[in-house]
């Protein structure tokens, strides 16, 4: 999936206002303008459209797992400069405190079954025998399942 479409589909889930937009950043320790990120939110066909890099997203997610869950102790961790499906999986389960139950709850939703087995093998490192790469049906999957169970509570 394209970071501009996970950021897109965030922002309606969680209906973020344009000022919390730019908070979650802040959160994170990397302040943006709202220009760049409103030229990541348009469509590819319109002309102000930017892609949206994975440091970019990185620092989003990280903002949005310290507004909904607190800041930790410590250092703060650094925006990733190459994400994968997976470690972006991980980031929302953490920032929406999921367990395994509810994430397979969550993909019920979407009509898209999931053992904890296989839940399970996403969350490893890629070096695992076990490990498996999530693929984008299945982050497309995820982020449905996610706005039918979020959206439908407001």
């Amino acid at each position: 999936m394209r970071n501009n479409d996970i950021l897109r589909r965030l922002r309606y889930t969680f209906d973020l206002k344009d000022s919390q937009m730019i908070a979650l950043f802040a959160l994170a320790g990397h302040p943006v303008e709202w220009e760049p990120i409103s030229a990541w939110l348009k469509r590819d066909e319109d002309p102000a459209y930017q892609e949206c890099s994975d440091t970019q997203l990185a620092t989003f997610l990280n903002g949005f797992i310290i507004d909904r869950r607190g800041r930790k102790e410590g250092p703060q961790p650094e925006p990733e400069t190459q994400l994968t499906n997976n470690v972006i999986l991980m980031k929302l389960r953490i920032a929406l405190n999921l367990r395994a139950e509810d994430v397979q709850e969550i993909m019920g939703l979407a009509d898209m079954p999931i053992s904890k087995h296989e839940l399970s093998a996403f969350s490893r490192k890629p070096d695992h025998k076990h490990y498996r790469d999530c693929k984008d049906q299945m982050l497309r999957n995820f982020l449905k399942g996610v706005q039918l169970k979020y959206c439908a509570s407001r």
